[in-house]
C-alpha cells in the first residue's frame, strides 16, 4: 500500500514585476487574515481569494492549493522566528547560558504574541510538514543550535550534545505552544519563560560537568 500523494507546497511562479510581487502580498496578507479567523480546517482558496479581492484563477497563477499557501505562510514565519533566534545564539559577546536565557524569552514571548497564528499553523501543518521543502526550512536554525551546543558543552561528546539539544529544542517548542494556547499576561510570560530558562542553565551545567 503506497503513501497518498502528497500535495504540491511549492509556489506556482515567482513573481518577477512589482505588480506581481504586490499581488503575492495582498493574497499572503489574506491568508493570514483568514487563517487566524477561521482556522485551518475552514481554510479555502475560495475564501483567500474572496478576502484578497482577487479572482480564484489570479489566485492560482501563484498557488497551486491551499497547502501552497500555507506553507508559505509557514515558511515567513520560521524565516522570522529563525533570524530572531540565531541572532541570539550567534552573540559572540555574550557567554552561552545567558544566550539560552535570551533565547528562551524571546521564544516565549514571540509564541504568546501570534499565537492565534501559531496554532492554525500548527493545525494545518498535517498538509506539509512531510514535504523536502519543509525539511529544508528547518536547516539554518538546527545549523544554529549545533554550533552554539559545542560552546555550551566544549567537554562534551556528540552524543551528549545531541541528546542535549533535541530535549532544549523538543520542549522549548512543545511547551512554548502549549502555554501560548491561553491567553497571557506580560508576567505570567515573564516568569514563565525565567523558570524554564532556569531549568535549561540547569540541565546544561549538569551535562557538562559529566
Amino acid at each position: 500500500m503506497t503513501d497518498p500523494k502528497k500535495p504540491q507546497i511549492s509556489q506556482r511562479k515567482q513573481p518577477k514585476q512589482a505588480r506581481s510581487s504586490d499581488s503575492v502580498a495582498v493574497i499572503l496578507e489574506a491568508a493570514a487574515q483568514v487563517l487566524a479567523k477561521e482556522g485551518a480546517q475552514r481554510f479555502t482558496t475560495a475564501r483567500v481569494a474572496e478576502r484578497a479581492g482577487v479572482s480564484v484563477g489570479s489566485l492560482y497563477q501563484y498557488f497551486p492549493n491551499k497547502a501552497a499557501i500555507l506553507f508559505r505562510l509557514q515558511t515567513e514565519e520560521w524565516g522570522q522566528t529563525t533570524a530572531l533566534l540565531c541572532a541570539i545564539l550567534q552573540d559572540a559577546r555574550k557567554p552561552p547560558l545567558r544566550r539560552l536565557r535570551e533565547l528562551v524569552h524571546a521564544f516565549v514571548r514571540s509564541e504568546c504574541e501570534e499565537a492565534a497564528m501559531r496554532v492554525a499553523l500548527a493545525d494545518a501543518a498535517p498538509l506539509y510538514r512531510d514535504a523536502p521543502e519543509a525539511r529544508q526550512a528547518h536547516s539554518a536554525s538546527e545549523r544554529a543550535f549545533e554550533a552554539f551546543m559545542r560552546e555550551a558543552l566544549p567537554r562534551a561528546d556528540d552524543a551528549a550534545r545531541t541528546v542535549a539539544g533535541d530535549l532544549v529544542i523538543s520542549t522549548l517548542s512543545q511547551v512554548g505552544k502549549e502555554f501560548s494556547e491561553t491567553p497571557r499576561t506580560a508576567q505570567e510570560i515573564e516568569t514563565y519563560a525565567q523558570a524554564m530558562a532556569d531549568m535549561f542553565c540547569a540541565y546544561l551545567r549538569s551535562v557538562g560537568r559529566r
